[in-house]
């Protein structure tokens, strides 16, 4: 009896809760040009998009927002402009005096403008180094090796981890 007493009381103390806020035919935080509709396309895989935030002890750090997971989700796919066929869940789990989080995730199947981008999808090699210019068209394509990506990938890596070990603040 004590055993199934104690199991109680911790699953009464860690609490956990997912509601499903809204399901959507089309959702966006972005403006959109209906004129072209025709030319829209669905990706065939969906994304996720999160934003979330902690509490500790008793003190949130901060408020999830519903639109920052939407444009996260959104902005996960190269010329997406909206989400279709989704949902959105306010999520959340706490171990009281302790810690906890709380979190807007959106579920959905990205929505593509193919006229946001001037070239093909067909005509980008399965490795290649992309530039963009500052209004994210496509301003050159150079296409490289499996191991030049690869190294390439590695590389920015280890200047990302020693940027943030330099950043950091020393203990001494």
């Amino acid at each position: 009896m004590k055993k199934i007493l104690s199991l109680l009381s911790v699953v009464l103390i860690m609490s956990a809760c997912s509601q499903r806020v809204v399901d959507f035919t089309i959702i966006s935080t972005k403006n959109i040009d209906f004129s072209d509709k025709a030319d829209f396309k669905r990706s065939k895989s969906r994304v996720t998009g999160i934003d979330k935030k902690h509490f500790i002890i008793i003190i949130p750090v901060g408020v999830p927002d519903m639109k920052t997971a939407i444009d996260v989700a959104i902005e996960s796919t190269p010329n997406c402009i909206a989400l279709v066929d989704g949902v959105v869940y306010y999520k959340y789990w706490y171990i009281p005096l302790i810690y906890g989080q709380m979190k807007y995730v959106v579920e959905g199947t990205p929505l593509i403008d193919p006229s946001i981008t001037s070239i093909d999808d067909n005509t980008i090699p399965d490795y290649s180094r992309i530039e963009l210019n500052s209004s994210n068209k496509i301003i050159n394509i150079e296409n490289i090796t499996k191991e030049k990506y690869i190294a390439t990938k590695e590389s920015l890596i280890k200047q990302s981890l020693q940027v943030n070990f330099n950043n950091s603040e020393s203990l001494d």
